[in-house]
This record gives structure tokens, C-alpha cells and sequence, in this order.
């Protein structure tokens, strides 16, 4: 597999000179890089203009599910052979793809989910506070979902283009990555986990999910869960 049929797609939403780092870090490897800018007040483009990119800006501000199933859908127009979900903020490393992806290069997996848990180097990176937020995640994804995983909220994952094209997000915001677990099961695909290392800078943890996000994501799925 050629790595241009790696399509790896990048919600962003105001990341600014973060945005360009990451890209920056992934352009070397040659995977076909997608940045979906999720109406960001400046304008991504700017910030990328220098690296060859697939540039889509949504106008309004829709959130992360919303730009991740835009970026999917882009990708598996342009025939991408996997779809790389990555972070914009610059938590995850581009040399990882290599492994993520093939547990669905060699067939054997529809679908690859990177995990902090898996590893005690790993483990150990993450901040102790959102160490136990993960943790209580795994017990309410399982409740809502079905899928036991070791990490049940990490944006790093690959697809094949078979998985991708059953996988249609309807939660817009941060509560999509429980959602995509569900339609995983539903569709009767093949998943495996794999260790990944995310890195914490003081900006990512700035940013991250609170507790009071957290909240949110667990009423987001609850409402879902009714209006279904």
C-alpha cells in the first residue's frame, strides 16, 4: 500500500500555529493529510498554506464528529485505502500511524483504536485527573455501547475504507466518539486495540476535556439514546 492511500484526517478548530506544527510533523511520511477547519475564527488556512493539503473549512462551527465525518467522507471520495482519525493539537506522533494501521493494512482488523492503558509507559503519561475520567469512561461507553475497551476515548484510530463507509456520525460534538464505538459493534466489524503513546503538552492539557465536558458528553449520549 502506497502511503498516499493513507488518508489522515485532522479536525481543527482555532489550533492556529499548533495546526501548522502538526501538519509539519506529518508531511515527511507522505500519507495524504486532510484538515477539515471547523469554522475556526481565523481561518486554518493560513496556518498551512506552506504544506500540500487537503483543505475543507466548514463555515460555521459544528464540532469535532461533525468535521471528523466531513474529512471521512472527502476521504473515501478520493478513494482512500485507510482513514487516519488525528488530533490537531499535536498530542498524537505521526511515527505511530506505521503501527496503528497495520493491524487493517494486513487485513486482519476492519478497524484499529489506540489506547493509553495498554502500556504503563503510556499509562503513565497521562495526567493522574484525566487518568480517572478515562477510566469512568470505559464503564458508561460499555454501558452505552456494548464494547469493552481499555480506552474508550482516544481520537487516534484507523480505518479501512470498508469500515469508514459504515460509519456515519450523527454526534456532532465530542460525544461521537462513544457513538462511533456503537455503530463499530453494530456493523459487525472486525476491532483491535493498539498501544499508542499521546503526548501531553501544557497547551493539550489546557484545552482537554474537563470534568464539566465530560458531563456534557454524558448527556449528549442520553438524549441520543432517547430520541433514537
Amino acid at each position: 500500500m502506497r502511503a498516499e492511500d493513507i488518508f489522515v484526517v485532522i479536525p481543527s478548530w482555532n489550533e492556529g500555529e499548533i495546526l501548522g506544527r502538526t501538519v509539519a510533523g506529518l508531511v515527511p511520511y507522505g500519507y495524504t493529510i486532510v484538515v477539515v477547519d471547523d469554522g475556526s475564527t481565523v481561518p486554518a488556512a493560513q496556518f498551512i498554506d506552506s504544506h500540500p493539503v487537503r483543505y475543507l473549512r466548514h463555515a460555521i462551527n459544528l464540532g469535532q464528529g461533525a468535521a471528523i465525518q466531513t474529512g471521512t467522507e472527502y476521504a473515501l471520495s478520493e478513494g482512500a485505502a485507510i482513514i487516519v482519525h488525528f488530533d490537531a493539537d499535536g498530542q498524537h506522533s505521526a511515527d505511530q500511524i506505521e503501527r496503528l494501521t497495520e493491524p487493517v493494512k494486513n487485513g486482519n482488523f476492519d478497524v484499529a483504536l489506540g489506547s493509553r492503558f495498554l502500556k504503563s509507559a503510556d499509562r503513565n503519561q497521562v495526567p493522574l485527573v484525566k487518568r480517572v475520567l478515562l477510566r469512568a469512561g470505559i464503564l458508561v461507553s460499555w454501558l452505552f455501547t456494548g464494547v469493552w475497551l481499555s480506552d474508550t476515548h482516544n481520537g487516534f484510530r484507523a480505518l479501512s475504507n470498508k469500515a469508514a463507509a459504515r460509519i456515519t456520525l450523527k454526534e456532532s460534538g465530542f460525544a461521537h466518539a462513544t457513538e462511533i464505538l456503537e455503530l463499530i459493534r453494530k456493523s459487525g466489524l472486525r476491532y483491535t486495540e493498539v498501544p499508542v503513546t499521546v503526548l501531553y503538552t501544557d497547551y493539550s492539557k489546557a484545552k482537554g476535556q474537563s470534568v464539566f465536558g465530560s458531563i456534557d458528553i454524558l448527556i449528549d449520549l442520553v438524549i441520543a439514546k432517547l430520541t433514537r
